[in-house]
């Protein structure tokens, strides 16, 4: 055995029954466990963050299925690798092909490899990092009888995974007499935050680390933490886990749960994008709190440029108020809701001429043209609220059309009135 390798490479699993965690998706009990272990391997593609196992089920899958196993990454491959692989199918019958980022393959693999997917003789496991339903060409989904989301492994997995390693003689450190009790091995799956790679990767660093005393290397509790505190453990920078975090974010604000979006905050500011961050929350405030506290959009604006001067570390105190506020601010959608459904209005067709007495004056003709006839507003005073004419606004076609739906939110409580209002004065 080669010992040069990383231990997270050598403890891949060869069959099966060794991945960790992912029970539901190729657990015993699971079809698609059941179909390889009878001989069927359909196509596939594998979705997930880093870390969480696309590769090592496709190397168990490899392993179970004895079919032949050929790795390529879409990074690096080109139209003679695929060729190559095409070859190999026409020789050895039936091959397994694992494509890694998939979602970089580019047309010219493609149309090389689509035919032989289609044909059995080239079964395809692509594993992404990116949702496979906006960023894998439809071409290849089409072809892959299974789309596998996997989760991040949990705590136990990795502890179980850890565990595997310390006592595996033939591929982990099984030939070592390593002391690590269970609390640091436990502090090791958790600090890997779901991802079995860093995990391993960590282990194998603090026995390599740690010193050795007649043939005993002993873990030491500061070397782990101090490793510990310098792992990298928030996920991809741009990938589809960063806006799911995004996502979540905003999700948790709208719900006015504080806690929750001080979570996501902290891991989207861990990942150092703070001009993503900044962008998003600006765009919460009007889309999320709105008319309900009109007053936030100016006070997050003002957060973020804060932000922007103070940089990270310390923009995380100005945003994390501006997140707090927002959380338990009043809420309402009703502005960009109003102006989306008169979007679609016009999309599905619903468009009518400018009334007259709205056209442009400000030139020599209008009048000929039969443009004119505004009553100005501000010259008929209505109570305290400025002035109001009963006159027509939209095209006569659209007279009755209703875009605005007020929400009963905080300040727009009293805007709602005033709408209401000018409605009953329309129909006296």
């Amino acid at each position: 055995m080669v010992r040069n390798e990383p231990l997270a490479y050598r403890m891949r699993p060869k069959k099966l029954n060794e991945i960790a965690g992912q029970q539901d998706i190729i657990g015993e009990h699971t079809p698609l466990y059941k179909m390889i272990a009878n001989g069927h391997v359909p196509s596939m593609l594998l979705y997930g963050e880093p870390g969480i196992g696309k590769t090592s089920i496709a190397f168990a899958i490899a392993g179970t299925s004895n079919l032949p196993f050929i790795p390529l990454n879409a990074t690096r491959s080109g139209k003679k690798d695929i060729e190559d692989v095409v070859n190999e199918s026409r020789i050895t019958g039936k091959v397994l092909l694992f494509l890694d980022e998939i979602h970089r393959f580019n047309k010219l693999q493609q149309d090389t490899l689509l035919p032989h997917v289609e044909s059995g003789a080239i079964v395809l496991i692509g594993a992404t990092t990116e949702n496979p339903f906006h960023d894998v060409n439809p071409a290849i989904r089409s072809r892959c009888g299974e789309i596998k989301q996997l989760k991040r492994l949990n705590a136990d997995d990795l502890f179980m995974l850890i565990q595997r390693a310390l006592t595996d003689e033939e591929r982990g450190l099984g030939l070592q007499k390593i002391v690590i009790t269970k609390e640091q091995q436990m502090k090791i799956a958790e600090s890997a935050n779901g991802d079995a790679r860093k995990a391993l990767t960590l282990l194998e660093s603090v026995v390599s680390a740690s010193d050795e005393e007649d043939g005993v290397t002993t873990i030491d509790d500061a070397l782990l933490q101090n490793l510990v505190d310098r792992i990298g453990v928030f996920g991809d920078k741009k990938g589809s886990h960063f806006y799911n975090l995004l996502s979540a974010l905003q999700k948790s604000v709208r719900g006015s749960d504080v806690n929750a979006a001080m979570y996501y905050l902290a891991h989207l500011l861990e990942n150092g994008d703070l001009v993503a961050v900044s962008r998003r929350l600006l765009v919460m405030a009007y889309e999320d709190i709105g008319l309900a506290n009109p007053s936030v959009g100016a006070h997050v604006l003002a957060s973020i440029q804060a932000a922007e001067r103070l940089g990270l570390p310390e923009a995380r105190i100005p945003l994390a108020s501006a997140v707090v506020e927002m959380c338990l601010s009043e809420k309402s959608n009703s502005a960009y809701k109003a102006l989306d459904a008169a979007i679609a209005s016009i999309h599905a067709g619903k468009v009518g001429d400018i009334p007259s007495h709205l056209k442009d004056t400000h030139y020599e003709g209008a009048a000929a043209l039969g443009h004119g006839g505004y009553v100005y507003p501000h010259n008929t005073p209505i109570g305290s609220f400025g002035g109001w004419v009963n006159q027509t606004y939209l095209p006569d076609n659209l007279v009755n059309s209703k875009f605005y739906t007020p929400v009963l939110a905080g300040e727009e409580k009293k805007l709602a009135g005033i709408y209401q209002k000018i409605e009953s004065f329309k129909k006296s």
